[in-house]
């Protein structure tokens, strides 16, 4: 691995925190002798793409709320994050405007009854679109990785959809799985 390599786990991103708990990516770079910001592009309630519908298990184009961020490391974008939830958990909650969440998104999801009980991420490899290259300042023949994560609650409801684009020549993805 070398010195520009992120290796990143999932487990701060998907745990609630207290609400004074502070922003799980700014103390992960922290931890690492490194800054880590975000800024929240746009958020509101637009209609699912397809692929955000059939895994919150609605119709196309039914309205969602979603949130856009960028992800910078030491100032650089290393990430952009598009977060969608339902709009019948989010409608008039933080989660709908672009205000930072005390705690973070997963506490407030967790405090409005929609706790996190089972995660599945998918990462495939692709070449970047011509918004994402822009955004990630990317080269032409640079590709990303893009990891789409979905939450479902202890009721087995799918609350949110977490998809995450970024540079792949700066990623480790880590998983640790514990049996039994």
């Amino acid at each position: 691995m070398n010195s520009s390599e992120w290796v990143s786990t999932s487990m701060p991103y998907v745990t609630p925190r207290t609400a004074d708990g502070g922003d799980p990516w700014k103390a992960e770079a922290e931890a690492r002798g490194r800054r880590g910001s975000q800024r929240i592009l746009s958020a509101g309630e637009v209609a699912a793409p397809l692929t955000v519908a059939e895994l919150l298990g609605i119709g196309e184009g039914r309205p969602v709320v979603v949130r856009r961020r960028m992800m910078y490391l030491d100032d650089q974008p290393c990430e952009l994050t598009d977060t969608y939830y339902p709009v019948d958990i989010a409608r008039g909650t933080p989660l709908a405007g672009t205000a930072k969440i005390r705690g973070g998104a997963v506490t407030l999801l967790a405090e409005l009854g929609h706790q996190g009980a089972r995660v599945q991420e998918d990462v495939v490899a692709r070449m970047p679109d011509d918004e994402e290259r822009a955004a990630l300042r990317l080269g032409t023949d640079e590709p990303v990785l893009h990891l789409t994560r979905l939450t479902w609650d202890r009721d087995e409801r799918p609350v949110q959809v977490d998809m995450m684009t970024m540079p792949a020549r700066m990623q480790r993805l880590r998983y640790e799985i514990r049996i039994g």
